[in-house]
């Protein structure tokens, strides 16, 4: 294993170069061989490309980590039942992504390389398949939208609840969100912003990005009464429920969800353990979800919510990045540390909390956007 994964490291940065590449010689392949499988893809395959990317180097990465390299493929072929894949789509699917390497890297990708991506392949695609086998749900839920509330021009936060039965999830977890009458076969992937609950309701906190299709319309176009798709649930930044460490939480912008979720889940049992939730934003127009937080922190005095923002020299509170911010007030070396936002402040966040000798499996992290 330690052999093939090193052979799959070296070839990727050869694979990277050629990313769009890659990605057009691989969908190209794939359709010609199955002009059928087009229709399981949406008519704007832009995003489409740059998340089959992102599988993959998730894939690569943690190939010499079993346990989560398992997790991860397993997880992934239950969240790809939503796609209508079956199990000849995965040759399909392997014959196309080894003619794209090959096309795309050219003369540089060897034999080794070349065998190595066969066997990496084979093992996703079994742990993919093995995932979607015994997992009982159905490939995803109709959840019908019960509110919708503007937060600001470009952010909401809206609850649904599936129809079928019950999504079985953790706090901390995120699911794959379709909607159909808008953006049919688009899917993007958002964070359930509360623990479970007796209502089987799911709140979901959405920012509008640029030409995101999906976000652009489940915050200006989706109302209540509309039926969305929810796939199943994926993500590891859960509560440890052996762990006694006080917890640590770092956010920006709608990476609160999550960690909205995880607070609420600590407060159905916590007695012993503090938790202290530091959010950023650049001004505190940005800071759209703080009321739930400060009346759970009402309630829970362990429970202790410290906003800040980079840009708003008026506002009362922290001033700063959030990175030094949290530093500030640290050590943070014997916490469970959980951050999610935007890659940038993941990036940062994480540096802080490697120069504060936090045990790396102590940190768990969200990130919006490419690390």
């Amino acid at each position: 294993m330690d052999n093939l994964a090193q052979l799959l490291k070296e070839s990727w940065t050869l694979v990277e170069e050629q990313r769009d590449k890659v990605a057009g010689y691989f969908y190209a392949r794939m359709f010609l061989t199955d002009p059928g499988l087009r229709t399981l893809f949406p008519v704007q395959m832009d995003g489409q490309r740059d998340r089959l990317l992102e599988a993959i180097v998730t894939a690569v990465q943690t190939i010499d980590d079993p346990e989560n390299f398992d997790d991860y493929l397993r997880s992934l072929g239950r969240d790809h039942r939503k796609y209508h894949v079956r199990a000849e789509h995965y040759d399909t699917m392997g014959a196309a992504l080894m003619e794209a390497l090959r096309q795309s890297v050219g003369e540089q990708w060897t034999v080794e390389y070349d065998q190595a991506w066969r066997d990496a392949y084979q093992a996703i695609a079994e742990r993919m398949q093995a995932g979607a086998a015994v997992d009982p749900n159905p490939p995803f839920w109709h959840a019908e939208v019960l509110s919708h509330e503007r937060r600001g021009p470009d952010i909401a936060v809206l609850t649904c609840r599936p129809l079928q039965h019950p999504l079985p999830y953790r706090s901390g977890q995120y699911v794959s969100v379709e909607a159909p009458r808008y953006q049919p076969r688009l899917w993007r992937t958002y964070s359930i912003a509360n623990a479970p609950r007796e209502d089987n309701a799911l709140e979901f906190h959405v920012r509008a990005v640029g030409a995101g299709w999906v976000s652009s319309a489940l915050v200006r176009r989706v109302k209540v009464g509309d039926l969305l798709r929810v796939a199943a649930p994926m993500g590891s930044m859960t509560l440890d429920p052996g762990s006694t460490r006080d917890v640590l939480c770092v956010a920006s912008g709608v990476g609160l969800a999550p960690i909205k979720a995880l607070a609420e889940e600590l407060a159905g049992h916590n007695r012993t353990r503090w938790m202290h939730v530091f959010v950023g934003a650049a001004a505190r127009d940005d800071l759209y979800g703080l009321t739930e937080l400060y009346q759970l922190a009402a309630e829970h005095p362990w429970l202790s919510i410290i906003p800040a923002c980079s840009a708003d020299p008026g506002f009362a509170g922290e001033q700063g990045e959030i990175a030094e911010v949290f530093a500030r007030y640290g050590p943070w070396t014997t916490h469970d540390c959980y951050v999610s936002g935007s890659a940038s402040l993941v990036r940062s966040a994480l540096r802080t909390l490697a120069a504060d000798d936090v045990p790396p499996e102590n940190i768990r992290y969200d990130a919006f956007g490419e690390l």
